[in-house]
């Protein structure tokens, strides 16, 4: 058997740990109360769902309007998820703890997986 050490194991580590860092963008409209829902709502879910594993700038398209114009920003707030892949984007003002999970692929729709088989009355 032929052991080949081009890659050390912290390398893997690295690039293992990469892939499980979540890298978001929340795209918002200035100090509005809607932003501040959603910079708040979003903390609070990263900070219970993804602690130490993510990275979250927040952009406003007041102050960077390329920016927005390059990621297609339609409506503010929108929260990108750039990586893990693939990339997803969720819009509004992120109250729904589920939905942003679900639409971040954090989590699985449990709706979405088959429920198990009831025998039918006759």
């Amino acid at each position: 058997m032929l052991v080949c050490d081009a890659y050390p194991r912290r390398h893997f580590d690295e690039a293992e740990e990469s892939l499980s860092k979540y890298i978001l963008t929340l795209y918002v409209t200035g100090a509005s109360p809607r932003t501040k829902i959603a910079i708040d709502n979003l903390n609070r879910i990263c900070k219970q769902e993804l602690e130490g594993r993510y990275e979250l700038e927040i952009v406003d398209v007041l102050e960077h309007p390329q920016r927005a114009e390059d990621e297609k920003i339609l409506a503010t707030p929108t929260l990108i998820k750039q990586l893990p892949p693939p990339l997803r984007r969720v819009i509004g003002d992120l109250s729904d703890k589920e939905k942003v999970l679900l639409g971040l692929e954090v989590r699985s729709d449990s709706r979405s997986s088959p429920s198990p088989a009831r025998p039918e009355a006759l």
